[in-house]
């Protein structure tokens, strides 16, 4: 075929495009705006993501992986469980891998549809940070899981104004000049946690998230107390599963798995793009 092809996946709900580079057919110019042509949505493929597949020297890939905006991030959760079914799929490698990424290197595990990942450690906990937020004083608790993320707790998931109190604190000041992700979680009788997240480089509520989901479960269990493995319930739907150990005061062998399904495959032609 002419063009460019691709596999659509979905991740507990956040979608993505995924291209296999490692021969070398799209260039390294010009992807930021490739990636905004192609993630919008109604106009092209549209995804939350855009993730390309390439050769490395020290694992069984590398990826690139930008957001719907063009902006490149360090890690995606839900993207890097759709990475590994992709290249399992694509004979790239084993039901096992490693593979790297601009936050470190990512250990996967594919069992059919289901993916679980190992992350990298967390860093830069800080719990209950007081910021104001659109006049009022809001209760942040800050963690980097591969990229930023503020975490507040709510009562009623539900009435939160996601896509209008995320954007404020996406882009508040005491979060300059990267800016965070934004997730709001509220605990479930039945133990699970329910989160909803503003996504930074997507700039709107997204349907999963799993950097944030490790986020929100590594938050609930400093505030609440909770027992391994931690559910976490997306916007989707979907569960998400959470574990790790805790060692002093940090967080080690951090592990999400959760569903990463095909939505179908396809090939793309290059208006737009110069390779």
């Amino acid at each position: 075929m002419n063009g460019i092809e691709f596999y659509k996946m979905s991740g507990s709900g956040n979608d993505f495009i995924l291209i296999d580079n490692r021969k070398g057919q799209m260039g390294s110019n010009h992807r930021s705006e490739f990636a905004k042509m192609v993630c919008r949505r109604r106009m092209s493929v549209g995804a939350d993501g855009l993730i390309i597949i390439e050769d490395s020297d020290t694992a069984d890939f590398r990826w690139h992986f930008f957001n719907a905006d063009g902006s490149e991030a360090d890690m995606c959760g839900n993207g890097a469980r759709c990475a590994a079914r992709f290249a399992h799929l694509i004979g790239v490698t084993g039901s096992r891998m490693t593979f790297e990424t601009g936050a470190g290197l990512i250990q996967a595990e594919v069992d059919r549809e289901m993916v679980r990942i190992k992350i990298t450690d967390p860093r830069d906990i800080d719990l209950a940070e007081k910021i104001r937020v659109d006049g009022r004083m809001e209760t942040v608790h800050r963690i980097n899981t591969g990229v930023p993320h503020a975490v507040l707790v709510v009562d009623d998931l539900e009435t939160v104004p996601v896509e209008s109190i995320g954007p404020l604190i996406r882009y508040h000041r005491r979060y300059a000049p990267e800016g965070t992700n934004v997730n709001f979680i509220q605990r479930y009788h039945d133990g699970t946690i329910a989160i909803r997240t503003y996504e930074r480089g997507v700039e709107a509520e997204t349907l999963a998230c799993g950097t944030g989901s490790v986020a929100g479960a590594i938050i609930a269990s400093q505030l609440f107390g909770m027992d391994m493995p931690i559910r976490m319930i997306v916007r989707s739907g979907l569960p998400l599963e959470v574990s790790f150990t805790t060692i002093g005061n940090e967080y080690k062998n951090v592990y999400l798995k959760g569903d990463a399904r095909i939505i179908y495959q396809g090939c793309m032609g290059k208006d737009g793009y110069d390779n």
